[in-house]
């Protein structure tokens, strides 16, 4: 942020009290910064989809945002906007509006977690962490101990396929996908809910 304002980082701090408010400022801005999908006419999934994908977006371009300490947003109009935007993907889906709230915490709660966990990937790779195939190399004489089938049948079946899949220890994009789909469909029931309520 400094540099984009040619200034020195410590000059930041005669214009605002300290590092919080700081990044209260940075995050407003970022969040006003947000592209906003149009949700007319798209289905409740794909919108709900749309603000996961946006949010995360927004964590892969400012990972500081992932990195700081959750405290509540700031009252700025970046904050509001992305509020209000995001709230209007569950319009019409018949939610009271402490469930829509709720409903939006939850699946951006979700967003949030992937992106620390991308994050976390990102610096272990960065200091020198094996790369998955690397890690399953390495490891594969212990494995072959600790997994066996008669002592672990499932962990060896299920934690052997798993690997032999994905070929490494996490992978961010699929733990993305598939948490995603697990996430609108609990949402599915919570809607279903609402629009069969009398």
């Amino acid at each position: 942020m400094a540099r984009q304002l040619g200034v020195t980082p410590m000059t930041l701090y005669t214009y605002v009290p300290g590092k919080a408010e700081l990044l209260d400022l940075m995050l407003d801005a970022a969040y006003l910064r947000m592209p906003r999908t149009a949700h007319a006419g798209a289905p409740w999934r794909a919108r709900l989809e749309t603000v996961a994908r946006e949010n995360r977006e927004l964590y892969r371009r400012h990972p500081w945002v992932a990195a700081r300490p959750v405290t509540h947003p700031p009252p700025g109009p970046g904050v509001m906007a992305k509020y209000e935007h995001e709230l209007a993907a569950f319009d019409g889906l018949g939610l009271d509006d402490v469930t829509t709230d709720a409903a939006l915490a939850f699946l951006l709660g979700f967003v949030e977690s992937v992106a620390r966990a991308e994050l976390q990937a990102r610096a272990a790779e960065r200091d020198g962490a094996p790369t998955g195939e690397q890690w399953w190399a390495a490891h594969a004489p212990v494995l072959a101990t600790v997994f066996a089938p008669g002592r672990y049948p499932r962990a060896a079946r299920i934690g052997g396929s798993a690997a032999a899949d994905r070929r490494s220890a996490h992978d961010t994009e699929r733990a993305f996908t598939f948490g995603l789909g697990r996430a609108l469909d609990g949402l599915a029931v919570l809607v279903e809910r609402a629009r069969s309520a009398p």
